[in-house]
């Protein structure tokens, strides 16, 4: 009776493809897809018609059926991947990518056959072995077609969905069949015989499904773009499909001849390949490689332009971490690099690292800006690859690349950031996770990224400087009060002399104008120990550094600790202004006295080295932290101070700097700080010393 069943059903199923393949036939679009959905009605068709002769002779499927099987379900997954195929609407002309999908379909087809042929004698293999092939090659073709048909409607646009979602609809049956019945095969280790019977009619359900998406859109013009993050997906999801696949065959080929251990074999595999596929999913080594495959092997261009510039336009103007940060990882995605390094042209005429994402600190130095590195940079605007540059120097004009940056281990490319013909800095990119064919479509990308990188750092730059602007701006505000208060001053005490004159032998009077004084005196105290205090332009002469020092410790010696001056070489004249110098570098000794306790020391040495004069302040105080000393230190109005406006340490760094020296700072918190002044001497031809 089941006999008399599963002929009419798979004779029905047999009909139903011959019919659609008729209408194939008779309406020939002459496309690549037109093809492919003929020659998988066709096989459809015959691999019913031998399932319905089997059945009527009551003869149980063999080697036929189950090539054609093989064959029906290849052919449709190769109808889903023309349709998903990027520029689908071609002539049926192949182009050598789609020969290579052709050979990749071959081969899983030619595996898939003659593993059945070789299971398929009992000579060369046991029954067990031979349903497990079998089994396991039906449900890989039904994963894989339900993964077609997902994708194929999910980049559908809403208008193309109209026309194909009954197509989806009776593929994505079909599919779902083919998995329910092999996966119950699988649990049961026996093919069930009614939901094999009831096959043959579910699959000719399908066929007025495709009729309809047929007749609504007979050149099966999707209006459809596969985007890469979808194709991303989706070869990632079909290829954890087919390894667990694949591992659970493992697993039970392990369970089936491991005797007594075969349980706890498969066990133990089943748990460690569930682990290696996580491990795989999670490296960022193999999704980098899977994306540039993809890019490279399924489109004609590396990159999905809207994609890119979206994603990169919404890392730059994201929050978070800072935008030098932000500007690295946005240009590093590009290329799958993991880490890089943000240099910014300074006031100093260096280009110095100002930020750097997953790479040491220790790696980055400055470069001159008018260094040949620079000028290369900004006159060619060329993204320089450090290792092609030593091999063939004759592609960058011999162009000679600076000794540290050789010595940074992994350092890949250098992207110059120029902005408004200047060169504004530059990033050093690590070498990416996979290798990447520097084409001229990726280095282009790079040079429009770098120029829109290095637009947003500008804007930052002017921002702070306006910032700071704003802020000398408001701390002139304050200081026109402060000048009026002392204007009330000044005209309270011309007061009081406009009225002495009349009542200087008045004892009450008397009394009054010393407490009136007094209080004008305390009063205008305080405000100068808020008005940072401004000068103008002032006369540099030479001047003997070590009795500055013991002025400026001498005045010092008040406070606790009391700072101790070690000259280790008198009679070192620098040029300078005496009042000016004096002042900047109390302020240093007066900050490393306020930040060491009583029982501490403060100590300030001379010495000479080479053509310069080396001042150092050290103390064993609170000490700073790094992000402190790089971010805010030499900032204004930056202070740890409660009461401090954050000029002082500004403005020593801003004089040292135009005296030609430098200022460096190492500290270290709870271990006290060291404040390390580097002047030029004194000309010879410039006058003698002059004390002051």
């Amino acid at each position: 009776m089941l006999s008399s069943v599963v002929s009419l059903s798979y004779t029905l199923a047999a009909l139903a493809f011959f019919l659609l393949s008729v209408m194939l036939f008779t309406r020939w679009r002459g496309r690549l897809h037109w093809l492919s959905l003929t020659v998988a009605s066709i096989a459809s068709f015959l691999w019913a018609l031998v399932l319905a002769l089997h059945a009527s002779h009551g003869i149980a499927p063999g080697l036929l059926a189950n090539t054609l099987e093989i064959v029906r379900g290849a052919s449709w997954v190769v109808f889903l991947l023309m349709l998903l195929r990027p520029g689908s609407q071609s002539d049926v002309t192949v182009s050598p990518k789609m020969r290579a999908y052709a050979k990749g379909i071959l081969i899983f087809l030619g595996v898939l056959v003659l593993a059945t042929i070789w299971t398929s004698f009992p000579a060369l293999s046991s029954p067990a072995l031979f349903g497990a092939v079998n089994t396991l090659g039906r449900v890989a073709l039904a994963v894989t077609g339900m993964l077609l048909v997902e994708q194929l409607f999910r980049s559908t646009s809403e208008k193309g969905r109209w026309s194909i979602k009954f197509a989806c609809l009776g593929l994505a049956g079909l599919f779902a069949y083919d998995f329910y019945l092999y996966s119950d095969a699988m649990l049961f280790r026996v093919i069930n015989g009614e939901i094999w019977a009831a096959r043959g009619l579910v699959d000719a359900l399908t066929v007025p499904l495709l009729a309809i998406s047929l007749a609504r859109n007979p050149k099966w013009t999707l209006g459809m773009q596969v985007s890469r993050r979808i194709l991303f997906h989706s070869a990632t999801l079909f290829g954890s499909a087919v390894y667990l696949l694949i591992m659970a065959a493992a697993g039970y080929y392990l369970r089936f001849f491991g005797g007594d251990w075969g349980s706890v074999l498969q066990v133990a595999f089943l748990f460690g390949a569930a682990i290696v596929l996580l491990i795989l999913l999670f490296s960022g080594s193999v999704r980098s490689w899977l994306k540039v495959f993809i890019s490279k092997h399924f489109y004609n261009y590396n990159y999905d332009y809207r994609e890119e510039w979206i994603r990169f336009t919404r890392i730059l103007s994201g929050s978070g971490p800072a935008l030098g940060e932000r500007a690295i990882k946005a240009v590093a995605a590009l290329v799958e690099s993991p880490g890089g390094m943000l240099f910014i042209a300074k006031e100093s005429g260096n280009c110095e690292p100002v930020v750097q994402w997953n790479m040491e600190e220790s790696v980055g130095h400055a470069e001159p800006v008018n260094s040949s590195f620079c000028k290369f940079l900004q006159d060619k605007q060329w993204v320089i690859d450090l290792q092609d540059c030593q091999i063939h120097p004759d592609k960058y004009d011999g162009l000679e690349t600076p000794e540290w940056l050789l010595n940074v281990v992994r350092a890949w490319l250098v992207l110059p950031l120029v902005f408004q013909g200047r060169l504004f800095g530059f990033i050093l990119l690590e070498q990416a996770r996979s290798r990447l064919e520097l084409n001229w479509e990726v280095l282009d990308l790079l040079k429009i990224a770098g120029s829109q990188a290095a637009s947003y750092l500008a804007q930052q730059e002017s921002a702070n400087a306006l910032m700071v602007a704003r802020q000398f701006e408001s701390f002139n505000r304050m200081s026109t009060f402060m000048v009026h208060d002392l204007k009330n001053l000044v005209a309270q005490l011309s007061l009081l002399l406009a009225n002495a004159e009349k009542h200087k032998d008045n004892p009450e009077f008397q009394k009054d104008m010393v407490d009136t004084i007094d209080n004008s005196v305390q009063k205008m105290k305080v405000l100068l120990q808020k008005l940072a205090r401004g000068f103008d332009a002032e006369k540099s002469e030479s001047l003997p550094l070590d009795e500055l020092l013991r002025q400026a410790v001498e005045s010092k010696s008040p406070y606790e600790p009391k700072p101790v001056l070690e000259i280790q070489q008198s009679r070192i004249a620098v040029t300078a202004n005496w009042e000016r110098l004096e002042r900047v570098i109390g302020h240093i000794i007066q900050n490393a006295v306020e930040a060491t306790p009583r029982d501490g020391n403060v100590r300030v040495s001379l010495k000479k080295q080479n053509n310069t004069a080396i001042v150092e302040i050290r103390d064993t105080g609170v000490g700073m932290s790094e992000e402190f000393i790089r971010d805010k230190l030499f900032s204004p109005f930056e202070s740890t101070k409660l009461a401090g406006m954050g000029i002082g340490v500004f403005e020593t760094k801003e004089y040292i700097q135009e005296l030609g020296g430098t200022l460096e700072v190492s500290s270290q918190p709870s271990k006290g700080t060291s404040f390390v002044i580097t002047l030029p001497l004194q000309v010879k031809d410039e006058p003698a010393l002059q004390a002051n």
